[in-house]
This record gives structure tokens, sequence and C-alpha cells, in this order.
């Protein structure tokens, strides 16, 4: 693409083939050179890096991180970007296209398929109406990630980063801290894509950890606990609780809660990782 700038190419790409972007897939194709770089300069790849990238698009990225990794697998539930995305890429012999909902496959198994046992890292700029559906997945699925570099929402960057006692700070706060370190790297206007969003975006970078933060007994358990905290943000603490299905009553949860020195009038979203682990694991032991 020297001499001509991503949103031109971008511009006639999608003349040439006649592409309409489908609203339900939520497409808007990056064509900043500015924040195409700092998304590569970010996510560290190099050629010693195995590469998942979760939608492509016009593949843009894409073409960076065949250059860059020594194997880019590319997921892209659009048929219609399929014939596109191999004309581009063709030459290039580090890289593989699938055409699939990244939400209907079994990841652990293809990245072990694609990559054997290599740590992978995930480069994507994620379809806004499906990023906490994806998100979540990439961190229930065990599989063997080093980290994640996405463009989001701002809004869902926000709620990544958040700290307890902020609007932000909900269940995908927690399930994102307790697997990752989050660092927020740009926020990035509606102007750097085609079509134009209605939002802002950001470009966030998920680091795993080597472990959690916190000790849990029982992670299926602690993470019920978040949720049923969460679920209804209106009531107190107890109140949310009771409601969220633990299989206590409402006593046992109370005296949990004051075995752990915590008020039972908290709302969820003041809770510490570590107040959740003291909560779950109490629990586990009734």
């Amino acid at each position: 693409m020297k001499g001509i700038s991503i949103k031109s190419s971008t511009l006639d790409l999608i003349k040439k083939y006649d592409f309409r972007a489908a609203k339900k897939f939520g497409q808007n194709f990056l064509t900043d050179e500015t924040v195409l770089k700092t998304i590569i300069d970010c996510s560290e790849i190099s050629k010693d890096d195995c590469v998942l990238e979760i939608g492509p698009g016009m593949g843009v990225l894409t073409q960076i991180l065949c250059e860059k990794a020594g194997r880019v697998l590319a997921v892209e539930i659009d048929r219609k970007l399929i014939p596109i995305l191999r004309v581009l890429l063709f030459g290039y012999e580090n890289i593989e296209i699938i055409n699939e909902d990244i939400l209907k496959l079994d990841l652990k198994k293809l990245l072990e398929e694609k990559f054997g046992s290599s740590a992978v890292k995930i480069v994507a700029n994620l379809p806004y109406y499906i990023t906490t559906p994806i998100i979540m997945k990439l961190l229930e699925e065990r599989i063997s990630l080093r980290s994640i570099t996405i463009m989001v929402q701002k809004e869902v960057g926000e709620r990544i980063c958040a700290a307890p006692g902020s609007k932000d700070y909900g269940t995908l706060t927690v399930a994102v801290q307790y697997r990752c370190i989050p660092r927020k790297i740009l926020i990035v206007s509606p102007e750097s894509f085609i079509p134009q969003p209605e939002v802002e975006s950001m470009i966030v970078r998920l680091d795993f950890r080597n472990k959690p933060p916190v000790c849990v007994e029982d992670e299926k358990l602690y993470f019920r606990v978040v949720k049923a905290s969460f679920g209804q943000r209106r009531k107190t603490l107890l109140n949310a609780l009771t409601a969220g299905n633990l299989g206590k009553t409402k006593e046992e949860l109370k005296s949990v809660l004051i075995r752990n020195g915590i008020d039972e009038k908290r709302r969820g979203e003041t809770l510490s990782l570590e107040e959740f682990a003291r909560i779950a694991n109490d629990i586990s032991c009734l």
C-alpha cells in the first residue's frame, strides 16, 4: 500500500468489489495510519509470535501482521470479505484465513491444531456489538495466550480498566482483571474508520497474569458470586447475593459477610477482587 493512503485503498476496494458494510456484523474498517501503527507497536509482534486476528475486515492490519509475525490465523465471519482478503494477502505464506463465527469455534482445539503449544497473541478491531462475549470467551476457554491488543468501544475500554466504586466497574472488569493486567493505550475518534461509528473507540492491551491476584478455591463459584453481586445494582450486597441463586439462605450469606467484615448494605460495585474472593471462599466451605 506504499504511495497510497489506507483510506484511499479501502475506498477503492469497496468500490471495486461493490462491498456494502453489514450492520449485523458491526463493520467499521480502520483507515488511520497513525492508529494502525499504534496497534502494531503496542502488540509487540515479532517473528517468534503466533497471532490470531479476529475480524480482519479489509486486511489492512492483517498485511502488517503477516510481515511482522511468524504465523497468522485470521477469523472472519463475513463470507463476502473472504475473496477480498485472499487477493490482498496473496503471496504471504504465513497466513491462514477462516470464514467462521469466532463465538462458535472451539478456540482451544483450533489454536492447538494451528499453533501447537505456542502461546498466542491476539490482535483485533472487535465488532462493538459482540465485544463483551468475545472477551469473555477468550478469558473462559483456558487457551494459552500471551496478550490481547484490541480496539473496542471507549465505554468498554473504561469498563475493562475501571476501579472499584466507579460507575464503569462491573462483571467484565472483574473477569478481565482476574486474568489480566489491562492498559489503556489510545482513544480513537470516529473519523478513523469507514463507515464512521457513532462513538469513540479505545485501544486496550491485556497482558495475561502468571496467576490470579487473589486466591480462589472454586473459580466457578467465584464468578457466580461476582455475577450475583452485579446482577441487580440497586440492591444491597446481601439482597443481591440472596437473589443470585447461590444455594444459600439469606441468613447464611449474612453470616458470610459478617465473618469477612463486609457491610451487607454495600453495593457490588464497591467490592475489590480480594473481597469477592473472601466471600466465595467462605461460601464454598458452607
